[in-house]
């Protein structure tokens, strides 16, 4: 989900109240009459909205409502030439020679009352900004250069997620852009995670924001940069071996700035045939939530995410709030949503199944994950979700500032959580944009308010995080957590890259761990794997330990042993699925990591014949306060 810092003065009621006669000031009016001029013959070339062909550019676009429709632009003098409509259809087109790329352009609508509004293109591939004129775009003049790239196995990714406007830039003037992204990818790949999921980039108001009050799907965001800057940042990413989600929403748009509201002239009362005009219009952040059960809307969302999976060559979509699509408020259930997550799902699966597609639903379950046949049966067929069955309990374990109220047998639960039956069918994290904002820091500041850099929040943090890159799911990170950015997350505070340096040694202990996740160095196997046992789980000491493994057997068998506790124990005895020599991996608390930590001679440790935690064997270790260890043969 997200905030924007300017919803309270958008949802005016007066914003969204206009009937035939009324738009967002911003959209022009309905009282000027285009200057017709040269009709088109429809168009017989395939595409919507503005493709360039040899010569010319074909421009199509949906108005089921409109009785007539023009586009001008520089290649017109900016005077109007009327589209013809395509038979029955609902839709007008028509091929203008001499219109190039580069050249702006902007639709004109006639009502059913003979009155005329200027709009821009709803499929507008680049815009001037979120109020100006479209900029036709050839997706076809890019040249990729990483064209080996493969996109990672679901069980091996780790995800970054991304806020372009802030990952890397400096207070004052404008937001980051893809361009000083880029710069900081070597960091990233140096890191080990190899997936980057994008904050939404497309066209918004302003030039500072979440990104959740996208206007233009298909538009990336113009402060950031153009189409081109957008897809080298893919083509820089995965030269790099990192994979690319990006973050899509489809819940609401706007509010403001919307191409589409009210397009052809028609409101409906509301906001036109872009969107609901009942009781299913309102959502938390506008009353334009878009219309599901109309064939024109489906295949605008669904045209828009393939644009990204393909001319982008994005490697997966992040479904922001999907909650709010299949329900208005959480509860009233708005069942046209459904057809269009089990169509667009079964058809990555059908034609990308290599791509990932992930839902925000928080509340739907099994539902979300489970398979789907047709539209309108099983579930909705996402490949994974985000996980607050995850995320909320470490996150209370990890925060509470009394060890006594630890719960560890809410971490267990947390660990062992799936859905679907799948061991990868979940997101899991302890810092997400949501999770440090709204209300919420990071997690090293809510465990020390004003000292994020302080040793229990340090160490506490971490290990939180080594719960997540240690437990069956996809393991996630926010942009900053590897160096302990404190405060909380806001679309006007750029990351302090300075911490990177400060904290160059936490830096490292999140760089080993991926490590580790990824089976680096093959000896790790089962923390890609899908099977866990938590196997000890002392609530009195609040430590627990688990079993992960892909296919078991040396290499694959991982013991993680996590001390959620302040108390040091020199010798702590727990079950080994296996006798001989378990080699200690990792050690949260080796003081390389910070000098501040304890050092604690935790080592390679021997598993003896006898029962213990429900396994056959049992070994002992030290293992120092708040820390996590890793074992395997």
């Amino acid at each position: 989900m997200r905030h924007n810092k300017v919803w309270g003065a958008l949802l005016l009621a007066g914003l969204f109240g206009c009937g035939e006669s009324a738009l967002p000031t911003q959209q022009g009016s309905f009282g000027e009459t285009a200057q017709v001029g040269q009709q088109l013959a429809a168009s017989s070339r395939p595409g919507m909205g503005a493709v360039v062909y040899s010569g010319g550019t074909t421009f199509r676009v949906w108005a089921p409502l409109a009785s007539k429709v023009f586009v001008k632009g520089d290649f017109s003098s900016w005077n109007t030439l009327e589209l013809s409509k395509e038979g029955t259809s609902e839709y007008f087109s028509g091929d203008v020679a001499g219109a190039v790329k580069g050249q702006k352009y902007k639709f004109v609508t006639r009502n059913q009352w003979g009155s005329d509004a200027e709009r821009a293109d709803p499929r507008s591939n680049w815009q001037e900004n979120s109020t100006g004129a479209s900029i036709i775009f050839d997706h076809g003049e890019y040249y990729w250069n990483a064209q080996q790239f493969s996109t990672p196995g679901f069980n091996e990714m780790v995800i970054y997620e991304m806020h372009v406007g802030t990952f890397f830039d400096s207070p004052g003037f404008g937001p980051g852009n893809w361009t000083s992204a880029i710069a900081k990818l070597n960091h990233l790949q140096a890191l080990g995670v190899n997936v980057v999921q994008v904050m939404p980039a497309f066209e918004f108001a302003g030039d500072f924001s979440w990104g959740y009050n996208a206007a233009y799907p298909y538009a990336p965001e113009s402060a950031y940069g153009s189409p081109n800057d957008m897809k080298r940042f893919v083509d820089e990413a995965h030269y790099r071996g990192i994979a690319v989600i990006f973050d899509v929403v489809h819940n609401h748009y706007g509010p403001s700035d919307l191409p589409m509201w009210c397009f052809s002239g028609d409101c409906l009362g509301s906001g036109g045939e872009y969107f609901f005009t009942d009781w299913r219009k309102s959502t938390p952040w506008g009353d334009t939530r878009p219309d599901y059960g109309r064939a024109g809307v489906r295949s605008y969302i669904r045209d828009s995410m393939m644009n990204l999976l393909d001319n982008y060559r994005g490697d997966g979509l992040r479904w922001d709030a999907t909650k709010y699509m299949r329900t208005s408020d959480g509860s009233n259930a708005i069942p046209e949503a459904w057809p269009v997550f089990r169509s667009i799902n079964r058809e990555i699966d059908a034609t990308r199944g290599w791509k990932i597609s992930i839902a925000e639903d928080f509340g739907g379950g099994n539902s979300i994950t489970d398979g789907n046949s047709d539209d309108n049966t099983g579930g909705a067929g996402f490949d994974a979700q985000w996980a607050g069955e995850f995320v909320h309990p470490v996150r209370t374990a990890i925060i509470e500032q009394n060890d006594a109220n630890r719960n560890m047998t809410a971490v267990r639960d947390a660990i062992t959580q799936r859905f679907s039956g799948r061991g990868h069918a979940r997101i899991i994290y302890t810092e997400s944009h949501d999770e440090v904002a709204n209300g919420h820091s990071r997690v090293p500041e809510e465990i020390w308010p004003g000292n994020a850099g302080s040793w229990a929040a340090k160490k506490r943090s971490t290990l939180g995080a080594g719960i997540a890159l240690t437990s069956p799911g996809i393991p996630m990170l926010f942009q900053g957590q590897e160096f302990l950015e404190d405060g909380y997350f806001s679309d006007s505070d750029p990351v302090d890259w300075a911490k990177a340096t400060t904290y160059g040694g936490i830096t490292t202990l999140y760089r080993d761990l991926i490590r580790l996740r990824r089976n680096w160095f093959n000896n790790t196997r089962g923390l890609r794997g899908a099977n866990v046992n938590v196997h000890h789980v002392n609530n009195t000491n609040k430590v627990i330990a688990y079993h992960r493994w892909e296919s078991g057997g040396a290499g694959d068998d991982v013991i993680v042993v996590a001390n959620f506790s302040g108390t040091y124990f020199p010798s702590y005895n727990i079950g080994f699925p296996r006798t001989g020599t378990w080699y200690l991996r990792f050690n949260s608390d080796w003081n390389g990591y910070s000098s501040d930590f304890g050092n604690t001679a935790s080592a390679n440790t021997a598993a003896y014949s006898g029962a213990k935690d429900g396994m056959a064997n049992n070994a002992s270790f030290a293992i120092g306060p708040y820390s996590l260890l890793i074992f395997s043969q």
